[in-house]
């Protein structure tokens, strides 16, 4: 029987991370689930709820300082003892609903790496300059590694564990998820897409991407391409 480690990196989500906890609970994927968080150092009481959790599915990690997501996801992996692993914001952009359409090609043995895609079925409700920031990282992974993704920005990245246990990894923040789109290319394996749902948030409402991470995440592309 598998089991899944969902990893969250938490950083001042103190109004959506109950209830994405009270999401994932709902959701029945027919497997044992483990969930993994890592708080970044949060100030507006994301630490005080975390410290009030008490259960025996949920290991909870207090960084001693901010080191970023990139940094707060792999040591959410080092603590994962699942089969396969689960990539989940802390926010209420994506919908844990989606689990068992983005388990399911891996459970059945069709694919190692699926992505849950939030372009797919076009744009959708994200805001032009993110979308063409995301399209140009897209390309450029596309291009290098001869694939054909549309968002390899995506929080929801489901895969084996075992695909990343001999993976060295640099980045530290929002640029890890490019790093690790282009590891995974790299080492040969397939990413499956999957379209999810997708309610973005805006910068008032806790989004904390920025326009440099484009220019960081091209860089580890290239930089895990070449090296």
């Amino acid at each position: 029987m598998f089991t899944l480690s969902i990893v969250m990196a938490v950083y001042n989500e103190k109004d959506s991370l109950l209830q994405v906890l009270d999401k994932i609970d709902r959701v029945d994927i027919g497997i044992k689930k483990e969930i993994i968080i890592v708080d970044g150092c949060s100030t507006d009481g994301t630490r005080e709820i975390l410290r009030g959790i008490r259960r025996t599915d949920i290991k909870i990690f207090f960084e001693e300082k901010r080191n970023g997501k990139g940094y707060a996801l792999r040591s959410g992996f080092a603590l994962a003892c699942g089969d396969i692993i689960l990539i989940q914001d802390a926010d209420l952009e994506i919908n844990p609903a989606d689990y068992p359409f983005l388990l399911k090609p891996v459970l059945e043995g069709r694919a190692s790496v699926v992505y849950g895609s939030r372009f797919l079925r076009g744009r959708g409700k994200t805001n032009i300059i993110s979308y063409l920031g995301n399209r140009l990282v897209t390309t450029a992974a596309n291009i290098l590694f001869s694939c054909r993704l549309t968002d390899i920005e995506t929080c929801y990245k489901v895969f084996k564990s075992e695909i990343i246990k001999n993976m060295q990894f640099r980045c530290s923040g929002f640029d890890f998820d490019a790093e690790l789109t282009a590891s995974i290319l790299k080492n040969r394996f397939k990413i499956l897409e999957i379209p999810i749902t997708y309610n973005p948030r805006n910068y008032q409402e806790g989004k904390k991407l920025h326009w440099t991470v484009g220019i960081t995440s091209l860089l580890a592309i290239l930089r895990c391409k070449f090296r």
